[in-house]
C-alpha cells in the first residue's frame, strides 16, 4: 500500500500542496484530477523524492519510499524531456533495467529478452533502432511506457501520459495499464480529460492544492466537490 501522510510543499512564500492525505491500494487504477496549477505534478513529484518537501511522510509498505525507490516507474510530462537527445528507441527502454543490472554494465540476457517483450507490447518493436526523436508523440509516450514496463516496478506514476496523443496509443496505453492492475500493481495517472475515459479508473484523487475529494468515482465526482476544485460547476460525461 501506498501511504502518503499530510505532505506539504512550498516555493518560497507560495503554498504549493498543504496537508496531503491518502492512501492507494494495489491491483487499482487512481486518476489525479484538478485544475491547471493545483499541484499535480508537484505532488507526484513530492512522493517520489524528486523535490523537497516541507512536511510530511511516504510510505509504501509500511517502509519510506525513498528507500525503494528501484519500485517505482515515473513517466515524465512529454515537454519535461530533451527530445533531441541522441538515443535509439531501444536503449531508452534498456534504461529501465539500469535497477536491475546498475551503471555500466552490460545487460544481461533476460534483461533483453524484456525490454524486447515490453516494445512489442506496445507496438514499437519495429522502430527499435529510430532515434526517439523522429518519432511522433504517440509513439514517444509508447516507448516510455515500454520502459515502465521493462522496469517491472510496482508503483508505477504517469504525469499526463494522454496529452497530444493518437486514438490508437491512448487505448494501448489504457489497455496496458489494465494489465499492470490485474498483476497487483498500484498505478496513479494525471489526467485532465473528465470525459469517456473515465470508466478505466477505480479509484479518484481530486485536488486544488489540497485533497477536495478522493473515492470512487461517484463520491468524488459531484457537482459540489467539482465546484470546490475548479471554481465553477462543470458538466462530465460520465457523471
Amino acid at each position: 500500500m501506498l501511504e502518503v501522510q499530510n505532505l506539504a510543499v512550498r516555493y518560497r512564500d507560495t503554498e504549493a500542496i498543504s496537508s496531503v492525505s491518502f492512501s492507494l491500494q494495489p491491483g487499482q487504477l487512481t486518476g489525479l484530477f484538478g485544475p491547471n496549477g493545483a499541484g499535480k505534478s508537484t505532488l507526484l513529484k513530492a512522493i517520489l523524492g524528486l523535490i523537497p518537501v516541507t512536511s510530511g511522510v511516504v510510505k509504501f509498505c509500511s517502509k519510506p519510499l525513498k528507500s525503494q525507490l528501484r519500485r517505482v516507474a515515473y513517466v515524465p510530462q512529454r515537454n519535461q524531456i530533451d527530445w533531441d537527445y541522441p538515443i535509439a528507441v531501444r536503449n531508452v527502454v534498456m534504461m529501465g533495467r539500469t535497477v536491475h543490472t546498475g551503471w555500466f554494465r552490460e545487460p544481461s540476457r533476460q534483461s533483453k529478452e524484456i525490454a524486447i517483450d515490453a516494445l512489442k507490447r506496445v507496438g514499437m518493436l519495429e522502430y527499435r533502432n529510430r532515434q526517439i526523436g523522429e518519432l511522433s508523440g504517440g509513439q514517444q509516450q509508447r516507448v516510455f511506457l515500454a520502459r515502465a514496463i521493462a522496469q517491472q516496478a510496482d508503483l508505477l506514476c504517469f504525469d499526463e501520459p494522454f496529452a497530444g496523443i493518437d486514438k490508437k496509443t491512448e487505448e494501448i496505453i489504457f489497455d496496458i495499464l489494465s494489465e499492470l492492475k490485474q498483476n497487483n500493481k498500484i498505478i496513479v495517472v494525471i489526467s485532465h480529460d473528465l470525459g469517456e475515459n473515465l470508466e478505466y479508473y477505480d479509484r479518484f484523487l481530486l485536488l486544488n492544492k489540497k485533497i477536495i475529494a478522493v473515492g470512487s468515482k461517484t463520491d468524488v465526482l459531484t457537482r459540489e466537490n467539482l465546484k470546490n476544485a475548479y471554481g465553477q460547476v462543470m458538466s462530465l460525461v460520465m457523471v
